[in-house]
């Protein structure tokens, strides 16, 4: 387990959460600065990752879980590569907390506070995967997939967290329904190679399971600001 180090919180991006386009008001300004160091301090964002065998036989097996992942996606995701990273990260139930209790003093404050931890597990999974691969030292590798995304079922999540000893590590656990607790942490598999894998097509809303529901693209943007 490691822990990490939040790096300021990007409000631009929280702004996109919010689904803010343009200039923001100064209302919604002095929300974001009032409320970023505080979000920024209380959370304790964490990290658990470990490095596993990858074999296909007509389904694509990690060592150390029991059944194979479904779906075509990961499969071609992880097409070619050796081993993976799995990791799962979190900013602590302190996001829950907090969201919990300005829903009932404040809805705006509570949304906006909602907005900045989204943001802060999105930094987060930047950051672990820094320094991730400033220890494991490898020629070529996938961006990360998460489950819930293409034809990769949610439903694998407690599989994961089994994988990773995650809820003695980083107290992160599953639901009946494999929703993450808490709320805002993510899990993902990321391909690595000693050899040339093939180009990997991006992620895109077309192999997204949330496309139909998405707040980003009711208005027109993505979720990965890259794509923007």
């Amino acid at each position: 387990m490691s822990e990490i180090e939040l790096e300021p919180i990007s409000k631009a991006e929280t702004m996109r959460y919010m689904g803010i386009k343009g200039e923001p008001s100064g209302a919604v300004l002095e929300i974001l600065d009032r409320y970023e160091p505080i979000v920024r301090e209380r959370l304790r964002p964490a990290m658990v990752w470990k490095t596993v065998d990858v074999r296909a036989d007509g389904g694509v097996y990690l060592s150390g879980m029991g059944r194979p992942l479904e779906g075509e996606d990961i499969k071609r995701h992880l097409k070619g590569c050796e081993r993976a990273v799995v990791f799962a990260v979190t900013v602590s139930a302190e996001a829950d907390k907090m969201i919990r209790q300005l829903s009932v003093t404040n809805m705006a404050e509570s949304f906006a506070v909602d907005c900045l931890c989204s943001t802060a597990v999105e930094q987060v999974c930047e950051i672990a995967e820094r320094e991730i691969f400033s220890q494991l030292k490898v020629s070529y590798r996938t961006w990360r997939f998460s489950p819930g995304y293409g034809d990769l079922p949610v439903s694998i999540q407690g599989e994961i967290l089994e994988l990773l000893n995650a809820q003695r590590r980083i107290g992160l656990t599953v639901t009946e329904s494999s929703l993450l607790v808490p709320s805002k942490s993510v899990t993902a598999i990321i391909g690595v190679s000693e050899r040339p894998i093939e180009s990997r097509k991006k992620r895109g809303c077309e192999s997204c399971s949330m496309r139909e529901t998405c707040v980003f693209r009711s208005m027109g943007e993505h979720c990965n600001s890259s794509e923007n």
